[in-house]
């Protein structure tokens, strides 16, 4: 018999990993894209910024609405706007029409990202707090390890209109899984005192609160240097490198599951060491493996080999940084914990999508722009580390 911590990581997790799986699934299909639809990889890298764009700035409701409805009726119409905007991207005759349908999916996609978080914190705080958000990191991760050798899949037995109706289905199937198998956890008795005025008295007191901040900037810039790499790898390993779409997938999985490793140690080494120390450490580790690789770069290695393991090794001490740093901003704020992860998941999401779109201005075919938008990601959030987290709060 599943235990109920268990069985709400894994429903938490599947509902959040909708919208993940909508980019990773997608990540082989850029190329093919662009050559379907007659649009350069800018172009095609839009497609996928806007949803990033979308995905940040929905947040801004989702939270707020969980907090005054309650934690379901959000998820509901999140995943109901999901399900038409990959109607309308399967269906889209241009790369225009592509990129207005997969802002639509954004919108939706977002709520699985917000309410989640928000349902965490409903339930517990501390320890037990980043052992639940690492049960459902877990869950929520396999997205990127199965969702491009899936896309794959599909794009070689179809083509790339077939990743969306693909996530059409799971849209559905997670609308079912939200019906059947979560309670709500915010009763009518905390929702009074949330109303659109509270909303936005909320986002004032996150704003001047330095300590929110600042962890909510580690975990934007340590996110954003992993979209750096979600929206470069697919040109640098497929046409830089030579991978199949297949093998892109495979090598892809191996730095996710890295990711994933890592994070489900989180509890157990917070226990132990305690939330602050952990982020330091790993930090640390982080932004030196992302500097070093850039470094190498710059010297003349450009191997394929050495990247994809440097790239394992640090996106494991981004693992372990990632759900903690999440857990100990939500800390402090239980009352307004949707539109506090409303509003870290914004300024995570934004962050992301303008480091995608400074990339991008780069972009020559080589390694080098998405090495250099990584590793000076992790540098930023390794300087936030310092300045916000220098000395433990009691």
């Amino acid at each position: 018999m599943i235990s109920h911590f268990l069985r709400t990581a894994l429903v938490l997790g599947l509902l959040s990993a909708i919208g993940p799986f909508a980019i990773d699934m997608y990540l082989p299909a850029l190329p093919s894209i662009g050559s379907s639809l007659g649009a350069s990889a800018g172009a095609v890298q839009a497609s996928l910024m806007v949803f990033f764009l979308s995905m940040g700035l929905g947040q801004l409701v989702y939270g707020p609405a969980s907090d005054m409805f309650g934690r379901k009726p959000p998820l509901y119409l999140g995943l109901l706007i999901f399900t038409l905007g990959s109607i309308g991207c399967a269906l889209a005759p241009d790369i225009h029409t592509l990129v207005a349908f997969r802002f639509l999916q954004g919108l939706g996609a977002c709520a699985g990202m917000v309410v989640p978080r928000a349902v965490v914190r409903d339930l517990h705080t501390g320890p037990e707090a980043a052992r639940l958000m690492a049960l459902l990191t877990l869950v929520f991760s396999v997205s990127p390890i199965l969702a491009p050798l899936f896309g794959s899949f599909v794009i070689e037995w179809s083509s790339w209109r077939g990743v969306f109706w693909a996530v059409t289905v799971a849209a559905v199937l997670g609308t079912l899984l939200l019906a059947t198998s979560l309670e709500e956890t915010r009763p009518p008795a905390q929702r009074v005192a949330s109303t659109v005025g509270s909303a936005l008295r909320a986002y004032g007191v996150l704003l001047r609160d330095a300590h929110f901040i600042g962890l909510v900037l580690i975990g934007a810039f340590g996110l954003a240097s992993f979209f750096a790499y979600l929206a470069n790898s697919s040109f640098v390993l497929i046409d830089h490198y030579g991978l199949t779409p297949r093998q892109y997938s495979y090598a892809f999985a191996a730095n996710a599951a890295s990711f994933i490793g890592m994070s489900q140690l989180t509890g157990r080494l917070v226990t132990r060491w305690g939330m602050v120390p952990m982020i330091r450490f790993a930090m640390t580790g982080y932004a030196a493996v992302m500097a070093l690789l850039l470094l190498l770069n710059l010297a003349g290695i450009d191997s394929l080999a050495l990247m994809v393991a440097l790239l394992f090794v640090g996106f494991g001490f981004l693992g372990l940084a990632m759900p903690t740093a999440a857990v100990l901003a939500l800390d402090a704020h239980g009352e307004i914990a949707g539109t506090a992860s409303a509003l870290m998941g914004t300024l995570q999401f934004l962050t992301g999508a303008v480091v995608m779109a400074l990339v991008g201005l780069f972009v020559d075919g080589s390694p080098r722009p998405m090495l250099a938008g990584i590793a000076g990601a992790a540098l930023l959030s390794y300087l936030f580390t310092r300045t916000t987290l220098g000395h433990p709060r009691g």
